[in-house]
């Protein structure tokens, strides 16, 4: 086996255990975490606050990361073109 592969097969494999998504319970659970380390209580107006203002910080920064992505693909397809040197009129 060729010296790279084994640490490029290491690699590849910590890239995708990061890409992990958590499931709708992991993040629910997570979010209840972070909420009761805010020192809300379980079952008040403001734990329920607390977890709306989560989901929709999430919603937002999906949003926002969408939208980064659509303007770089409107960009690269209509952005503009440079033309070789030996494209443009000479005189």
């Amino acid at each position: 086996m060729r010296p790279y592969v084994l640490p490029l097969l290491a690699v590849l494999a910590a890239a995708l255990a990061a890409c992990q998504t958590l499931t709708p319970e992991e993040r629910r659970a997570r979010d209840e975490q972070t909420c009761l380390g805010y020192g809300f209580k379980r079952g008040t107006d403001g734990f329920a606050s607390c977890l709306q203002r989560i989901d929709l910080d999430r919603r937002a920064q999906a949003r926002y990361d969408s939208d980064w992505v659509m303007a770089d693909m409107a960009y690269n397809l209509n952005g503009p073109y440079v033309y070789p040197r030996y494209y443009r009129y000479r005189h």
